[in-house]
């Protein structure tokens, strides 16, 4: 009997541990009612006895939370840019329903200040664009319980800065229910007529990111020698062009992830195994050798990828014949 009382009570703990754990706990409003029930013999008649019932409502909790998207926390920007966003991701992390009031701020001490700031809900396509929603402190967002939204705060960039100049940016949500200290109770604040207490949180949350500068451009200058059957350089059909792609970086910073893509001319064959990149052969398949290939990442086309490049020029060559 025992060894059977204690399978099942193994039983019904892992029942209870397979069930979902609800971060956000009993939503805000709901009744919690409880009823006692007394069972007894007087003489061989069975009796109860039930108490009254107890009801308690769920208070509604105050919390959210406030992250940046953007990798490493920053965007990077030029000198006169206009209309750049930071992606900030907020979460009402409370059991109810709330509006929250966003504002995006310079932060001190850093190289220079973005302006024109501007916040903007994300149509849920996750990219700025025209079709998101200016948030003017009059359409304030409202979130449901667990609710996520992605907003963007938009700025420009001023004219005459410096290669990794930073401008760091704040976006603080604040519950328009309240905020403070955790444990403040707002008497009739809640869902359905239920107190608000401010959670955690204090009822806000802000994040950080950043606009960083560079002033990194990537230039290409292209040129073209031919050699002809004949030991000239006349392009004539069997004639050999060497195509030269000059790939120049100027300014302090990195540019990253460079690739370079040129289409073998109409009216022209390429001449196979003829990349090079700085004097040194590259392949035409995709090997893991080099980051070159011909008519594989792109059809009839020679591919550089070239990683992150700072200052400096390399060269880039490869041959056709003419038909």
């Amino acid at each position: 009997m025992q060894q059977a009382l204690k399978l099942l009570a193994l039983a019904w703990l892992g029942l209870l541990s397979s069930q979902p754990v609800w971060a956000l706990g009993t939503t805000a409003g709901t009744d919690i009612t409880n009823t006692a029930t007394a069972d007894y013999f007087i003489g061989v008649t069975p009796l109860t006895a039930t108490s009254n019932t107890t009801t308690t409502t769920v208070d509604e909790l105050l919390d959210v939370t406030v992250v940046g998207q953007d990798a490493g926390a920053q965007v990077t920007v030029g000198p006169g840019d206009t209309n750049q966003a930071l992606t900030y991701q907020v979460t009402n992390t409370g059991n109810g329903t709330d509006s929250y009031s966003l504002t995006a701020s310079n932060l001190a001490g850093d190289d220079f200040d973005a302006t024109s700031i501007a916040i903007y809900l994300d149509d849920g396509d996750g990219v700025f664009n025209a079709a998101d929603t200016l948030l003017d402190g009059s359409n304030d967002p409202v979130m449901n319980a667990d609710d996520v939204i992605t907003v963007f705060v938009v700025a420009d960039i001023p004219a005459g800065l410096f290669d990794g100049d930073i401008a760091n940016i704040d976006l603080r949500v604040d519950s328009n229910t309240a905020t403070g200290a955790p444990g403040t109770v707002v008497v009739g604040g809640g869902d359905s007529g239920t107190d608000a207490v401010v959670g955690a949180s204090g009822g806000a949350d802000l994040a950080t990111e950043r606009f960083v500068v560079s002033n990194v451009v990537v230039s290409l200058l292209k040129s073209a020698s031919i050699v002809d059957p004949f030991g000239g350089s006349d392009p004539v059909p069997g004639a050999t062009i060497t195509y030269s792609i000059d790939v120049t970086v100027t300014g302090a910073g990195t540019a990253s992830g460079v690739v370079i893509s040129d289409p073998i001319p109409v009216d022209t064959t390429y001449v196979s195994s003829s990349m090079t990149l700085g004097g040194v052969p590259l392949t035409d398949a995709v090997d893991g050798l080099d980051g070159a290939d011909f008519g594989i990442t792109a059809a009839n086309t020679i591919t550089v990828d070239m990683g992150d490049l700072s200052a400096g020029t390399q060269t880039i060559t490869f041959d056709v014949t003419i038909n």
